[in-house]
């Protein structure tokens, strides 16, 4: 197994190109053998170094006085107050899910789980962000079934609310879809737990479930483009046991009150090989590991299959010197497996044995902190956006804001996601105040009056068209939908899914969007804590395109001192005045209403005025604090018209409005609301530092648009079609 021959073949099956390799074997001064190539090509997959875009993530803005602790551990932390912290992150397993969707989504949301927990949380809440291909994709049906299955499947099991998420459609994603999955957690912040690997001798442990051979080359799959073996790749994807992970949970948690625990990490992307390396790492020390003592569930595993699976439910730990037995018993009563299989060194190597035998030797600086980083050649914005070809936004149609309404309602765009969301158990645990279908998910600090406030935001459409515009937006929505239900946005998780970063074109997509990401967060005060970059995620299989749409979603976080004062997007009673909120703008480029009624996708995207983010919020913030505001609702997606439409099926109740344009109907100007109140208290308002004008009425049966009207029921009956016809249909 060590003696293998490595070839110009082994190394590009590993997906090292042959400069990675000469580094290699400069790094070592000597030829690897394969348990060492092997371990250099997971840590230098694009999943794991970051190797394409760790020189411009350093430019995002990652503190604040609330933060305890930005990107480099397994997820951010922030203060909430009263010695509360909030844990949380977002990761991809786009690959994996479109491979084998149950297990592919499942796994997903058991790995973010690990991240947070790993750190002294216990998990509140899950998220996700969906990106399918066209409905009618002969694959898309099975797809969606599978995803939506294996994260309902997990999280419903291991009982952690899915608390809400986004799900959109687009050809882009034929060939490659998206699954990201996001986890906030509660701890004290004097509990909190991190990896670095301290103490030379101090034991390293595994616990959870035994070592198989899935999951194997999971990393490197996921940092590669998909072909026409795609099928072939299904032994790489890991099979979850979400029961294991409840036990885990608790296991971890028990210890985790003791003073047992020097370091902890979960054993993701790359299994052992990242969670040992990255701990002796940020240790500053080394480590020897006894091959011959990790749990197996397989017959004759080699050392690379150990070190390169990607086997579920595992976690790697640094242990105090003699709390070894306490801990033991813990596990063993939690029925999980528990090794003590090496300890902490001062060698800065990474040394396994294998009966009575070294079989890898590896200075653990090229490992980890000296991988390869790359400054891969992109277009300037210009030469972007005269190679997208995005087509100029031409002569305005004529509206009618009714028929035009039920058509986009009824659109796999905006139509209900009630047959995804009631797989999924949003009210386990007791604590969530508001669940799917709102502008943002509200969950409890259990025992306090606190709530945390999540929401996932992006608009990709606008990224494709103009990246820089399409970064602020994607962070201008995540501030506004926690504002809306009268959250303070504290912080910032990512999820950034791009394709090839070796074609300047992509990687004008993803520096353009971190830089938009990058002046909205420095200027909301939304600083970016944890993340995850998730390229080559292209596709020429299965009848797929090539790139998808640059896709940064974004996981925003918030807090309310009061949970009982969030406001949801329901009308809250009859004769109540609709104010909108923020300025007068009526932008149609690439709007949905262009692109469902008129099937048009054209125009420069909405531009983002941040002061007028930050001015809106506020005062939307202030009225529902005030207890003034009764219902609100952000615009974004179908503008004015959807938002009134979601308003009134969310309680049951029409409105009327005034008479409305295409632009002022169904244009996506950012930094507004739709904000109810009381009748006549705007009347007595002298000034309002936003502007603010009285477009409407609660009540009645219908939405009623100037003219133009449309009953609840016709536009409920297009709303709630779409999917259950969908997942009904014939393949």
């Amino acid at each position: 197994m060590t003696d293998q021959t490595i070839t110009a073949q082994t190394v590009a099956e590993h997906g090292l190109s042959p400069e990675e390799y000469d580094r290699i074997l400069e790094a070592l001064g000597r030829e690897p053998n394969l348990v060492e190539l092997g371990i250099f090509s997971v840590m230098w997959s694009e999943h794991c170094s970051y190797k394409s875009s760790r020189l411009h993530l350093k430019k995002l803005p990652t503190e604040a006085a609330w933060v305890i602790q930005g990107p480099g551990e397994n997820a951010g932390v922030i203060d909430i107050g009263d010695g509360d912290a909030a844990i949380f992150k977002m990761e991809s397993h786009n690959h994996p899910s479109y491979i084998e969707p149950y297990q592919g989504a499942a796994t997903g949301v058991g790995g973010i789980l690990r991240d947070v927990f790993t750190m002294g949380a216990r998990p509140v809440a899950n998220m996700n962000a969906l990106r399918f291909g066209r409905p009618d994709h002969p694959k898309m049906r099975h797809l969606i079934a599978g995803v939506v299955a294996g994260i309902g499947g997990y999280g419903n099991c291991v009982g952690v609310p899915t608390v809400g998420g986004e799900t959109n459609f687009d050809p882009a994603y034929d060939g490659n879809i998206l699954v990201n999955a996001m986890t906030v957690g509660t701890a004290r912040t004097d509990k909190i737990f991190y990896s670095a690997a301290t103490g030379i001798g101090n034991p390293i442990v595994y616990v959870g479930s035994k070592t198989g051979r899935d999951g194997i080359h999971g990393a490197t799959m996921a940092s590669a483009d998909f072909d026409e073996g795609i099928e072939e790749k299904r032994p790489t994807v890991q099979v979850g046991d979400p029961f294991t992970e409840k036990l885990l949970i608790e296991a971890c948690l028990e210890l985790m009150a003791t003073d047992a625990i020097v370091a902890i990490q979960d054993m993701g992307a790359a299994g052992l090989t990242s969670s040992s390396v990255e701990m002796a790492t940020n240790g500053e020390t080394g480590l020897r590991l006894d091959m011959d003592k990790v749990p197996q569930r397989e017959e004759g595993m080699t050392p690379y299959e150990m070190m390169l699976s990607e086997s579920q439910e595992r976690m790697l730990m640094v242990l105090k010197p003699g709390k070894e037995a306490m801990a033991e018993a813990i596990f063993r009563k939690w029925e999980l497996d528990f090794a003590v299989i090496g300890e902490v060194t001062d060698t800065g190597r990474m040394v396994l044995e294998w009966q009575g035998d070294v079989v890898c030797d590896i200075p653990l600086g090229p490992l980890a902190d000296a991988a390869p980083e790359y400054d891969r050649p992109h277009l300037s914005q210009d030469d972007y956006k005269a190679w997208a070809k995005v087509a100029p936004l031409g002569d305005i149609p004529a509206c009618d804001p009714a028929s035009d309404l039920v058509k986009m309602m009824g659109s796999a765009h905006f139509a209900s996601r009630r047959w995804i969301f009631e797989q999924y158990d949003s009210q386990v645990g007791g604590d969530t105040v508001q669940t799917p279908g709102g502008d943002a998910a509200v969950v409890r600090v259990h025992g306090t009056r606190k709530a945390i406030a999540i929401s996932t935001d992006c608009t990709p459409r606008y990224c494709y068209a103009d990246p820089v515009e399409g970064g602020r937006q994607a962070i201008a929505e995540a501030y506004r939908n926690l504002s809306a239900v009268g959250a303070t946005p504290l912080a910032v998780t990512n999820c950034l899914n791009f394709g090839n970063p070796e074609r300047p074109e992509i990687m004008a997509q993803f520096v353009g969007c971190l830089e938009g990401m990058g002046e909205a967060c420095r200027a909301l005060d939304f600083p970016i804590v944890s993340g995850n970059v998730s390229l080559y995620n292209e596709s020429k299989a299965t009848g797929g395109g090539s790139a998808i749409l640059p896709t940064p979603a974004i996981g925003g976080v918030g807090l309310l001192k009061d949970w009982e004062k969030s406001v949801g997007i329901g009308f809250a009673g009859e004769g109540e005045d609709i104010l909108l909120v923020g300025p007068d703008s009526r932008h149609l480029g690439q709007s949905r209403w262009l692109e469902i009624v008129h099937d048009r996708r054209e125009g420069a995207p909405p531009p983002v005025d941040l002061d007028a983010e930050r001015a809106s919020a506020e005062f939307v913030r202030g009225l529902i604090a005030e207890g003034v505001a009764t219902a609100v609702h952000d615009l974004s997606d179908g503008g004015l018209a959807i938002a009134l439409a979601e308003m009134a099926l969310a309680s049951d109740m029409g409105a009327a409005t005034f008479e409305m344009d295409a632009g002022q109907a169904f244009g996506e100007g950012q930094a507004r609301y739709v904000v109810t109140t009381r009748a006549g208290w705007i009347d007595g308002l002298s000034e309002a530092p936003v502007r603010l004008l009285r477009i409407g009425r609660t009540g009645g049966g219908e939405l009623r648009i100037g003219a133009s009207a449309v009953s609840l029921d016709a536009l409920r009956e297009a709303h709630e079609g779409f999917f259950p016809a969908l997942m009904a249909s014939e393949l």
